[in-house]
């Protein structure tokens, strides 16, 4: 078993396909094959099925696929550490982080980090909370920051920080600028959210569900929709009440685009976590990020914005 041969296994796996691939890996499709079945021959069983030009991994091959990802990540782990003794400069840091975490208290810490460390090149890329875990677990990210903490094993999630909550609902809505003591007042309302994520507990889809069963409202209405984008066009068009995190509507608030209700009874934080593998290597650099990341400089504060 070689590198080559899980380099080849891994980009199948993650491009569903053989043709793809070979694009990636700049080699020919007949030469992608061969090297999956040595691979295969090796391990002893087939690693995907093959079904109308797509590849889709077996059991053996959904087994295999982590220890793979963990072996390319390591590998690429030693690569730096080598190149970091050898030429004591840092090199390059991937961030990975939900899009609205990148607000001014985080730009005003990376600012920070970058007058501290002019030799670093701080590469930035935004995703899902669920799709920067996968970027760290696979190494293509060196650190991650995400709401709520991952419960994957092979990586150590610390608090940095906290991010309030808000219920929002349309301009106009009967109890704008009230505060909703009872929240059983919302009971004819519908809801949108997150559906629940399978292995997180902590998921957003999960937090609404909580939010609701303590307030009386668990019969509430609740439609599901993968996409905070879409969940507040929805809500602005009046399909429904949202609970996000506030940097999230921060813009429409401002352009009373939305409202803020005010109900205690749902009122709560979500966690702000920094990501790093567990038995990944950390440049100094890095571990310098990461503790102005976890220094308690990320907890956003509600604001008052026009409508709430």
């Amino acid at each position: 078993m070689d590198i080559d041969e899980i380099q080849t296994f891994v980009a199948i796996a993650e491009l569903g396909g053989f043709t793809r691939a070979a694009q990636r890996l700049h080699r020919s499709q007949p030469a992608i094959s061969r090297r999956l079945g040595l691979l295969e021959q090796e391990l002893g069983a087939p690693l995907f099925e093959r079904i109308r030009g797509h590849a889709r991994l077996t059991e053996a091959g959904r087994a295999f696929l982590p220890h793979a990802e963990a072996a390319l990540a390591a590998l690429k782990d030693a690569r730096e550490a080598v190149r970091t003794l050898q030429t004591g400069l840092q090199g390059a840091i991937s961030l990975a982080l939900v899009g609205t975490l990148a607000d001014t208290h985080i730009v005003d810490v990376l600012r920070r980090f970058a007058r501290r460390s002019q030799d670093v090149r701080l590469e930035l890329r935004t995703a899902s909370s669920a799709e920067i875990t996968d970027l760290v677990r696979r190494g293509e990210a060196t650190l991650g920051l995400r709401y709520f903490a991952s419960e994957r094993p092979e990586l150590v999630s610390l608090d940095a920080g906290g991010e309030a909550m808000l219920v929002v609902a349309a301009p106009g809505h009967r109890l704008a600028g009230r505060r909703i003591r009872d929240a059983r007042a919302l009971a004819g309302d519908r809801w949108i959210g997150f559906p629940p994520v399978q292995g997180e507990r902590d998921s957003s889809g999960h937090i609404l569900a909580r939010q609701l069963i303590r307030a009386g409202l668990d019969a509430a209405d609740l439609t599901l929709i993968d996409s905070l984008t879409a969940q507040k066009r929805l809500t602005q068009a009046g399909f429904g009440l949202a609970l996000v995190p506030e940097s999230s509507v921060r813009d429409e608030l401002r352009q009373g685009l939305l409202v803020a209700l005010d109900v205690p009874a749902i009122r709560t934080t979500i966690p702000i976590i920094a990501l790093h593998r567990r038995n990944g290597y950390l440049s100094p650099a890095a571990k310098a990020l990461l503790a102005l990341l976890t220094g308690g400089t990320l907890r956003l504060k509600p604001r008052r914005a026009k409508g709430s």
